[in-house]
């Protein structure tokens, strides 16, 4: 895995802003992330089109959005989500699927490919958001895995916030 340190003074990039398609990266520029850590980004991913979001407040961008697919989005419900998402779909040349649920922090979850056995998708548990589970549902093709993060959010942190990238070969 190559390891790359950001050696810019002037760049500040938070993960949390950094939201990868398997196609593409856009990035939130927000409190945490200035355009130029959006530009570390595109000179160390080449091969991908990289594109910024402006995301208001204090929020990240995957505060209130994610993948829960191959080329699907999901996305809160807020204004604020909304406009990242328009955004977001003037930018790509690619076309996602939506699946937008009612709170924004369940939004924030992590698609896991389990390789010829199907995929899986973390996801807010019911008990923290429990209109958003619907939405969710309606991905039949995925094992949804419910997943509490009351404590981290506590402090900030949301789901993805919890998880590694690990990019291995599957075996066919």
């Amino acid at each position: 895995m190559r390891v790359v340190e950001v050696t810019d003074d002037g760049a500040t990039l938070d993960g949390s802003d950094v939201l990868f398609t398997g196609r593409e990266f856009f990035v939130g520029i927000s409190k945490w992330t200035n355009h130029r850590g959006a530009e570390m980004v595109a000179d160390t991913f080449r091969d991908f089109a990289v594109s910024t979001v402006p995301v208001a407040g204090s929020s990240h961008l995957k505060s209130f959005c994610s993948m829960a697919g191959p080329d699907t989005v999901a996305i809160g419900s807020s204004e604020a989500a909304k406009k990242a998402m328009r955004t977001m779909e003037q930018l790509t040349d690619h076309h996602y699927d939506t699946l937008t649920v009612p709170d924004d922090p369940a939004g924030n979850c992590v698609y896991v490919r389990l390789g010829p056995k199907g995929s899986a998708l973390l996801h807010r548990s019911p008990e923290e958001f429990p209109n958003s589970l619907q939405p969710f549902q309606k991905l039949a093709d995925l094992t949804l895995i419910p997943a509490a993060c009351s404590e981290v959010a506590k402090l900030g942190g949301a789901l993805s916030s919890c998880s590694l990238l690990i990019n291995k070969k599957l075996d066919r």
